[in-house]
């Protein structure tokens, strides 16, 4: 099982929307894909149409009192299974933080996983701060999937994350972290702004960046709304192809290797 992070400390930039649709890509294509949700928010828990679960997050997982194996629920969707989350999980950054394993105790519970091989993959989907979650996210995944909104701010935000990627790498957390692509998100090819923001991520990051870009779209806003996947929602849209091209490409992209790490 390999954990993928789905990470920006900005928010806005759709990284819950790309980690949703991804795994429900991925699921679609026969991958067995566990989605873990990390933002106390729960975006992604609503978002497959599942209430929160009282007690029934990572929370007392991280906390030592509950397995990670007995979280995990259904959705309904062949091969896609999820760690639900809730707004009581907002409250292990204060109890973690205290912990002096803080950064390694989210990778600990998740190894626990890799050695019976249900799943394939492992999604987490991270908050939009630069808290215990996160940071606790980054230090647990192999790789680094970051969504990247095609506007300046945007790029500022690019280099915070990778800043905060040789942090961890730094501090011997997760010391073989890579990042494993760039998404570019709400792209617009009419606008000259959306076109400037591709080519200059793509002038820094000409490997890590994807060749699918996430268009700016009603019905992928929408889908969330309605607890559906954008391939539930709107299967012959724009979104629906887009995010089934990104979960190919995905799917390329493993086949082919650890490209070159960012540092």
């Amino acid at each position: 099982m390999k954990v993928i992070a789905v990470a920006n400390q900005k928010g806005g930039v759709g990284k819950t929307t790309t980690a949703l649709n991804l795994a429900a890509g991925l699921a679609l294509r026969g991958q067995r894909v566990l989605l873990v949700d990390l933002d106390p928010q729960a975006n992604c828990t609503s978002g497959l149409g599942i209430d929160q679960p009282d007690g029934g997050s990572m929370y007392p997982v991280l906390l030592g009192n509950s397995t990670v194996h007995q979280q995990i629920l259904p959705t309904g969707r062949d091969n896609l299974s999820l760690l639900p989350s809730e707004m009581d999980l907002a409250g292990v950054e204060i109890e973690l933080a205290r912990s002096d394993d803080h950064l390694t105790r989210l990778r600990k519970i998740l190894q626990a996983l890799k050695p019976n091989d249900l799943f394939e993959f492992c999604i987490l989907d991270t908050p939009p701060s630069l808290g215990v979650l996160m940071t606790s996210a980054l230090a647990a995944a192999d790789e680094i999937l970051i969504p990247l909104q095609c506007e300046w701010f945007g790029l500022e935000g690019l280099a915070k994350i990778v800043h905060i990627i040789d942090q961890i790498r730094a501090s011997n957390a997760n010391p073989h972290i890579r990042i494993e692509g760039i998404v570019m998100t709400m792209y617009d090819g009419r606008t000259l702004l959306s076109r400037q923001v591709v080519d200059e991520v793509a002038r820094f990051f000409p490997e890590q960046i994807y060749q699918t870009m996430i268009p700016r779209t009603i019905r992928i806003g929408e889908a969330p709304s309605h607890g559906k996947t954008i391939f539930e929602h709107d299967p012959n849209g724009l979104g629906a192809q887009t995010y089934g091209a990104l979960a190919d490409e995905f799917i390329k992209r493993q086949a082919a290797g650890p490209l070159t790490a960012v540092s």
